[in-house]
């Protein structure tokens, strides 16, 4: 669900890190668009699907097209059973290959930070999509909000350089409602969506967030042996671990949508 393919081009490992996560804010984002069913949609920066098909399984859309410039994310996107009903293209959020008025409603999820240009992609949707029609967003607020949020302060208590993402600031909702007010997009209304993060123990957590995708994961693969274990020893002592074992804490997105006016 990105701009930058190298940085998320491993469907199945990016499953492992976000799709449980992503799945679960975005039904609480859908459930807050009401959008109408029987809708044609396109979904920005598809990734590997897991929002396509919480997509098609809350809406019912008609048709569904996802587009993401990474081939290995859309290979995976193909093989998701619940995904049957989209079709998968490999193309950039700031470039999208269809003319206006092609779809009823558009959704970018998790993607908006890693665009080099969130104000021209968010344009790009509402070019595509019908007067009357959605396009919305929802982006984990950073940098406290992430289902990963543990890794980069203790990576900093122990003087590792943190992981950046190219646009940060675009996932705050004041700088989502601006861009969409830029694009022109009326109607616009922005909104908090909470999840639980769990995981059955400490291995589970280590496993899933230090997966070599995404920014954190490639940092987190550059480091030696040794500074590996020195962070997987920090964040033991840094998780909210309870007495089970399990591991449990909130994650939060912003997200933000708005109508096409007529042109």
């Amino acid at each position: 669900m990105n701009e930058a393919p190298n940085l998320f081009d491993d469907g199945k490992a990016y499953e492992r890190l976000m799709g449980r996560w992503s799945r679960l804010a975005g039904e609480k984002f859908l459930d807050w668009l009401t959008a109408p069913k029987n809708l044609k949609w396109i979904d920005v920066g598809c990734g590997n699907g897991a929002f396509t098909e919480v997509l098609i399984a809350r809406c019912s859309p008609t048709a569904v097209v996802g587009v993401d410039p990474s081939e290995g994310q859309i290979a995976y996107a193909r093989t998701r059973p619940g995904a049957k009903l989209a079709e998968f293209r490999v193309a950039g959020a700031q470039d999208l290959p269809f003319a206006e008025n092609s779809f009823d409603a558009a959704a970018m999820a998790l993607v908006i930070v890693f665009v080099p240009d969130p104000a021209k992609a968010v344009a790009e949707m509402a070019r595509v999509v019908r007067p009357g029609g959605i396009v919305a967003t929802y982006m984990w607020d950073f940098p406290d909000g992430t289902p990963i949020s543990p890794l980069a302060p203790a990576m900093k208590s122990l003087g590792m350089a943190t992981p950046e993402r190219p646009n940060t600031e675009a996932a705050g909702r004041d700088a989502m409602a601006a861009i969409w007010r830029h694009a022109g997009l009326t109607s616009i209304e922005t909104e908090v969506i909470r999840i639980r993060v769990s995981y059955s123990s400490f291995d589970d957590f280590w496993e899933s967030t230090t997966l070599p995708v995404g920014p954190s994961g490639k940092a987190l693969a550059a480091l030696t042996p040794s500074a590996r274990e020195q962070l997987k020893a920090r964040l033991r002592e840094s998780l909210p671990i309870a007495a089970d074992g399990t591991i449990s804490y909130e994650a939060i997105a912003n997200a933000a949508k708005g109508l096409v006016p007529s042109r």
